[in-house]
């Protein structure tokens, strides 16, 4: 009986080789994680910038389909006229 009382104190924890193999699978699971979502800020950030290209193209064509005269327009020149209205990075 004595030996069972034992046996069950010298379990209670988690052993040395246990928490080595747990802290191993969590850092591989991290190494695998950060490039993913690296890859996922570069594929936002190229998905915004595309989009924002295609918003001043259209404020650009709007534009000159409201002034059919005019040959060039310029950034003041759109934001004067209300077609542009946030700060473009």
């Amino acid at each position: 009986m004595k030996c069972k009382k034992q046996v069950k104190k010298m379990r209670s924890g988690f052993t040395l080789i246990e928490m080595t193999i747990v802290l191993f699978i969590i850092s591989l699971l991290i190494l695998i994680i950060i490039p993913n979502l690296s890859n996922q800020r570069k594929h936002a950030q190229s998905v915004h910038s595309s989009a924002m290209t295609e918003v001043v193209q259209a404020q650009i064509d709007a534009y000159f389909s409201q002034h059919p005269m005019a040959k060039t327009v310029s950034f003041p020149e759109l934001a004067k006229g209300g077609y542009l209205t946030a700060k473009l990075d």
